[in-house]
């Protein structure tokens, strides 16, 4: 993971360098000296910070020269989310946030497109102003939140979470962040193809709610398998006793023990928590799966049918070893520990095999509205 992330900083870092080249080298000397420095991340921040400093000692008319055709940096860095960057041209030269691509988006615009959320998140910074900002429409008339239902490049779709999860994060960016920035009128203005922007939404992220669905059914439908056979068990062994019942009162041999009292308590757990979870796996396999349901809904029955699934294996596994003391006693004491030591492998793989969806489900579902707010004042 560690080199993937080393080897993405220096692709950013020579590809940020490449477009500063390009647009100083007619102003700075050997500025194509740029193109061949292997540099990182951090690195090409620094350069950039010296060169930006280098352009602002040039007189006025270069300076404007600079400025009026800057585009392909300034987009550049949008793009990629170099905000540092972006606060560095930005702090210098304010007007900078009205200039326009190709294509007449904005830096924030291009941000959305490429779902970048720390530049996105710098339109909070810039005050009022944020209000023009929202209302420019490019070429084909798509405004802001036409460009937020467009379905992004895959390399910014990270689907390995599962589609649901990325479906969320697509929500999240659609209704709950870029909306409330437009007017309540943008959001039933037609494009140049007569879409809404919820049109274009549903339209563009159909296959991806599709698989989404596809796959909380099927997640779900695998899950409620396990979850009926552990119901299954535990309730048979709530009539069979262990150790058998005295035949003169009908009570368990065992019932003043310590191991019994550990099998009931977990004989009655398992069969609780698997019984839950079968009702919450059912539900996902009877929901809507509207695209509101994929914001807490589905997500939540499902981190909640896994942690009760866990429960049950966990609390099943206890009544077996309870059951192994019982039965065995304390004359084969190495044979029961181990035989319970074994049974801690079941538990032990379930946990290490959902931990990166359990993982994945908590980040998606409670963290990723922090990364759409302004963190400190970087424009201040």
């Amino acid at each position: 993971m560690g080199s993937s992330g080393s080897m993405q900083d220096d692709r950013l870092g020579r590809r940020i360098l490449r477009a500063i080249g390009r647009s100083v080298a007619h102003l700075v000397p050997d500025a194509n000296l740029i193109y061949y420095m292997k540099l990182s991340h951090t690195q090409a921040l620094e350069l950039a910070k010296r060169l930006w400093d280098l352009i602002l000692h040039l007189d006025n008319a270069s300076v404007k020269e600079f400025i009026r055709t800057p585009t392909r940096l300034l987009f550049t860095a949008a793009e990629l989310g170099m905000v540092e960057f972006l606060t560095i041209l930005i702090r210098s030269y304010p007007d900078l946030i009205w200039k326009v691509d190709e294509h007449s988006r904005s830096i924030f615009h291009t941000a959305v497109v490429h779902r970048q959320e720390k530049v996105f998140s710098l339109i909070n910074e810039i005050g009022a102003l944020k209000d023009f900002i929202a209302i420019y429409k490019d070429e084909e008339n798509n405004n802001m939140l036409h460009l937020a239902g467009k379905l992004p490049h895959p390399s910014r779709l990270n689907t390995d979470n599962g589609a649901a999860l990325q479906l969320r994060r697509e929500i999240l960016w659609f209704k709950q962040e870029v909306e409330k920035i437009v007017q309540p009128l943008y959001s039933e203005m037609k494009n140049a193809d007569g879409k809404t922007p919820h049109d274009l939404f549903a339209t563009e992220h159909k296959k991806l709610a599709r698989d989404g669905e596809k796959w909380m059914k099927e997640t779900a439908s695998s899950c409620m398998v396990v979850a009926t056979l552990i119901t299954t068990m535990m309730f048979a062994a709530a009539f069979t006793v262990p150790g058998g019942n005295d035949q003169d009162t009908g009570m368990p041999l065992h019932l003043h023990t310590k191991s019994f009292l550990i099998f009931v308590i977990s004989d009655a757990l398992a069969l609780v928590s698997s019984a839950t979870s079968i009702l919450i796996f059912l539900s996902m396999l009877t929901s809507r799966y509207a695209e509101e349901d994929f914001l807490s809904s589905l997500p939540n029955k499902l981190l909640t049918g896994l942690l009760t699934l866990f429960i049950s294996i966990a609390t099943m596994m206890m009544a077996f070893s309870s059951t192994l003391f019982m039965t065995l006693g304390y004359s084969y004491t190495w044979t029961t520990v181990t035989i319970t030591t074994v049974a801690c492998v079941p538990v032990l793989m379930y946990a290490f095999l959902q931990f990166r969806l359990v993982a994945d489900i908590i980040s998606h579902s409670y963290t990723t509205s922090i990364f759409f707010h302004p963190r400190n004042c970087l424009l201040g």
